[in-house]
């Protein structure tokens, strides 16, 4: 548990009174009107629901949501129980069961556990446009991202940063390393996770560090 006073709502306040966030806003709502967008809308900020600021212990970063029907809900890599395991996910549960000799507790893809065990699953960008990836980059999300760190790293202390690709590992300039710790390497998607992903024993690793900061372990 964080020694945090503060929540989720303290980082919200602060980011509506910002230009870039008032502009976001506008222009997530029109394209909801406009065209369809993944996730539902009541679902954009799911994360935040699920992992109270208090219960925080490891932040793993995402791209941008899935852009298929019925898989984003919300939480990076996460899809509902009863949709396919994208190829995405399949990796990261490989590597979990390489790692920690054991199936992941959430091997139909649903990683709403994690986000109650203290993970905060979060996307670079929270929403994007059916069938089109990165297509809501450089609306504002990048920035409500850098500055969701920013905040994380200012008003708590030992979170895990896992940093899957080289657009999530660019963050890492934002973090204090001195109150914090990050875990960086390739992403798990097909196309780069055999240069790196596999064997990067990143949940056993952020469950060490955990334990040495006298936090209770994460159930992947």
């Amino acid at each position: 548990m964080n020694t945090v006073n503060m929540t989720w709502q303290d980082f919200f306040e602060e980011e509506k009174s910002k230009e870039y966030y008032k502009s976001l806003i506008k222009s997530i709502d029109n394209a909801y009107i406009t065209t369809r967008v993944f996730p539902p809308k009541e679902k954009i900020f799911n994360a935040f629901n699920l992992t109270p600021l208090s219960n925080l212990k490891v932040v793993l970063l995402g791209q941008d949501p899935y852009h298929g029907e019925g898989q984003a809900q919300g939480l990076a890599f996460s899809t509902p129980p009863n949709v396919k395991n994208p190829p995405s996910m399949k990796n990261i549960l490989k590597e979990i069961e390489s790692d920690l000799q054991r199936e992941s507790v959430c091997e139909d893809g649903d990683l709403n556990s994690w986000a109650k065990d203290g993970v905060l699953l979060i996307n670079a960008i929270l929403t994007v446009e059916e069938a089109k990836a990165k297509s809501h980059h450089k609306i504002g999300w990048e920035q409500f991202t850098d500055n969701l760190i920013k905040f994380i790293s200012t008003n708590c202390k030992d979170i895990v940063f896992i940093f899957w690709g080289a657009s999530a590992i660019k963050k890492e300039k934002i973090i204090d390393l001195n109150n914090h710790h990050i875990l960086k390497g390739v992403h798990p998607s097909p196309l780069s996770s055999y240069r790196g992903f596999f064997g990067c024993k990143h949940f056993s690793r952020t469950n060490n560090i955990l334990k040495q900061c006298g936090k209770s372990e994460i159930k992947w």
